[in-house]
C-alpha cells in the first residue's frame, strides 16, 4: 500500500505549460518576443489585411501599440506562450500565442501578409502546439477563424482542428460583429501538416 501511495504522489499534474520555449523547425525559429520586435509587429499589424482577421487588434496599429503589447508580455505574470515566428535570418514575421482565457487554452496566430501562402503558418502553429501538448497532453485547445478567412481555416483543418460551432464576435479593427467559426483540438487529433 505504501509503495502505491508513494508512486501516486510522484505523478505531477501540470496546471501550466511552463516557460515559453525556443522551437526550431525546418524553416523557422519560434522564440519569446523581445522589445526589439516592436517595429516588425507594428508593420505587420499596421496592414489592415492582417489586422482585420484578428479580434483584438485595433486599426490603425502603430509602434506604441506594439510596445504596449510587448511590455505586457515581458511582465511574464501569465502562463501564456506568445512566440515570435522568425525566419532563419531572425526576421520577425508573425506570432503564435497559446493563452489561458476563462479556464480554457486558446491558440491564435498571425503572419505578415508577404509570408502568406507558403505553409509557414501551418509549420509554426504545428510546432508550437506539438511542444505545448508534450507539456500539457490532457489539454483541449480552442481556436477559431473569422468566416471570411478560409486560409486560416485550412491551416487549422490540416492540423486536425475540428469545427464545433459558429458565433458572432466583435472585431476591433473592423469595429463590427463578425461570424466566427469555433474549433478545438486534442493531442490525439494533432496532425503534421503536409
Amino acid at each position: 500500500m505504501n509503495a502505491l501511495v508513494s508512486e501516486r504522489s510522484r505523478i505531477i499534474v501540470r496546471s501550466d505549460p511552463g516557460p515559453c520555449p525556443v522551437i526550431e523547425t525546418e524553416r523557422l525559429r519560434l522564440r519569446p518576443h523581445r522589445l526589439a520586435d516592436a517595429e516588425a509587429i507594428a508593420q505587420s499589424l499596421g496592414d489592415f489585411q492582417v489586422a482585420r482577421m484578428l479580434a483584438r487588434v485595433p486599426a490603425p496599429y502603430d509602434h506604441q501599440d506594439a510596445l504596449d503589447w510587448l511590455n505586457r508580455q515581458a511582465a511574464n505574470v501569465l502562463p501564456d506562450w506568445t512566440l515570435a515566428i522568425t525566419t532563419g535570418d531572425n526576421v520577425h514575421i508573425g506570432c503564435v500565442g497559446i493563452e489561458l482565457r476563462h479556464g480554457q487554452w486558446h491558440v491564435g496566430y498571425w503572419l505578415n501578409r508577404f509570408y502568406w501562402g507558403k505553409g509557414l503558418a501551418s509549420e509554426a502553429v504545428h510546432a508550437a502546439i506539438e511542444r505545448f501538448f508534450r507539456r500539457m497532453p490532457e489539454t483541449v485547445l480552442h481556436s477559431g477563424v473569422f468566416a471570411d478567412n478560409p486560409g486560416s481555416l485550412r491551416v487549422q483543418e490540416k492540423l486536425g482542428f475540428r469545427i464545433t460551432g459558429c458565433s458572432q464576435i466583435y472585431a476591433l479593427a473592423r469595429n463590427a460583429m463578425v461570424a466566427h467559426i469555433e474549433t478545438r483540438l486534442t493531442a490525439a487529433d494533432l496532425r503534421r501538416p503536409n
